[in-house]
């Protein structure tokens, strides 16, 4: 057989074609690898390990997502994590590189505290947390996590609190009030 193609050079370029498609849609999202978990299970010979890979998926202009991945491998984790969290990605309000106003996102213990920032701030946050506000495409924001440290709480947190914030012309839209009342 050898390295030749039996079908052709045609089904040769269709593959190259969808496999360029891919590197580009990967290329349009900004993924941050949180923490690998490693997980073991005892069994009668012994402990068997798995991973556990926590991933933010996000495009850098309001839309961020994240996940868990489990496999018997760290790649196999990652590349899980990261499809479920295209997945469940959710649109968050940028204005002005910032968040509109400040808000806590809470999720069991953890609770994260985002609060606008002027610009030339840059990104004030820990770990867990500035993974997910770089992704959704923050550039000024002052962060604080409060109660737990445990980065899969934090980071469901994070994203919580981002899916509270509202823009002026929603809140002023659900008053019937015009947006220079509301400001």
């Amino acid at each position: 057989m050898g390295t030749q193609d039996t079908r052709g050079e045609k089904s040769g370029r269709r593959r190259d074609r969808k496999f360029g498609s891919e590197s580009d849609d990967r290329d349009k999202f900004i993924e941050h690898v949180v923490k690998i978990y490693r997980v073991a299970k005892v069994v009668k010979g012994g402990r068997r390990f798995n991973f556990s890979a926590l991933v933010v998926v996000g495009d850098g202009a309001g839309h961020v997502g994240a996940a868990l991945g489990k496999a018997a491998e760290v790649p196999e984790a990652i590349r899980k994590a990261v499809e479920k969290a295209r997945k469940e990605m959710v649109e968050v309000p940028v204005v002005n590189t910032t968040v509109p106003h400040e808000v806590l996102g809470k999720l069991g213990a953890a609770r994260v505290l985002l609060k606008p920032a002027s610009r030339g701030t840059g990104i004030v946050a820990g770990g867990p947390v500035r993974s997910v506000v770089e992704a959704a495409g923050y550039e000024n924001i002052l962060t604080k996590s409060l109660g737990s440290d445990c980065p899969t709480n934090i980071v469901r947190a994070t994203i919580q609190g981002l899916t509270q914030l509202r823009r002026a012309e929603q809140i002023a839209a659900d008053r019937g009030l015009d947006v220079s009342e509301v400001v």
